[in-house]
C-alpha cells in the first residue's frame, strides 16, 4: 500500500475513480494551430507548424493515458478501457505523422451539439471515454453525437478529441460530412427531370 492509501484510510483493493486531467496546456497549444477561428490569427490561410500539431496530439494522448491509469499498452485489472486505448493509439499515430491542417470540428459544431437533459439519463449511463457515470456530476453536461442516438459523452471528454478529429471515437463516422438531400420523384408523370427539380 502506498502512503496515500494509508494516510486517507483507503483499502488497497478499492478502485479509485478515473479522473480528468487538466487540459489547459492542450488548449493553449490548440490555439496556436486552430486557424478556423479568425480571432487569434491574422492570416486565415496560415498552416499550423508540424511541431505544434505533434505537441497537441501528444498532449491529448498523454491526458487520455492518464485517464486510463497510466497502463500504457497493458490492460487494466478491470478489463481496461479499449476505446481510450484506441484513441491514444490513434493520437500517437497522428503525432508521428501530423496532418498539414487541423482535421477537427469548428467551435460552432461543438456549440450546436445536442445536449442530453439530466432527466433523460439513467444511473447506469457512463461516458465511454472517462467511464464515470453521468449522474455522478451534480450538473452533467452530456452531448449526443449526430452519428447515433446512443453515442453520448461528457462534453469535457469529447471536446478535445473533436478539436483534433472530426470523427466519432466509437464508430469513426465523419461528423461534419453533410448528407446529400434526398430527391423525391414526382408521381404525376412517373419520370424524373433534373431540369425542373
Amino acid at each position: 500500500m502506498s502512503g496515500y492509501e494509508v494516510e486517507h484510510n483507503i483499502p488497497a483493493n478499492e478502485p479509485r475513480p478515473a479522473r480528468r486531467p487538466d487540459l489547459s496546456t492542450f488548449f493553449s497549444t490548440l490555439e496556436l494551430i486552430d486557424t478556423s477561428d479568425e480571432q487569434g490569427h491574422h492570416n486565415v490561410h496560415a498552416l499550423p507548424q508540424p511541431d505544434d500539431m505533434t505537441a497537441a496530439y501528444r498532449l491529448l494522448a498523454n491526458a487520455f493515458e492518464m485517464m486510463r491509469g497510466g497502463d500504457s499498452g497493458q490492460e487494466q485489472q478491470d478489463g481496461g478501457n479499449d476505446l481510450l486505448a484506441t484513441m491514444v493509439q490513434s493520437l500517437m499515430e497522428s503525432a508521428n505523422d501530423p496532418p498539414r491542417e487541423l482535421q477537427g470540428v469548428p467551435n460552432s459544431f461543438l456549440d450546436e451539439l445536442e445536449r442530453v437533459p439530466k432527466k433523460a439519463l439513467k444511473k447506469t449511463d457512463t461516458c465511454p471515454i472517462c467511464c464515470n457515470p453521468f449522474l455522478d456530476d451534480e450538473y452533467p453536461l452530456v452531448v449526443q453525437l449526430p452519428c447515433h442516438k446512443d453515442h453520448r459523452f461528457d462534453l469535457d471528454c469529447i471536446r478535445p478529441w473533436l478539436k483534433l478529429n472530426s470523427t466519432c471515437p466509437l464508430d469513426r463516422k465523419v461528423l461534419t460530412k453533410k448528407e446529400p438531400p434526398v430527391l423525391e420523384k414526382d408521381d404525376d408523370d412517373g419520370e424524373w427531370d433534373d431540369m425542373y427539380a
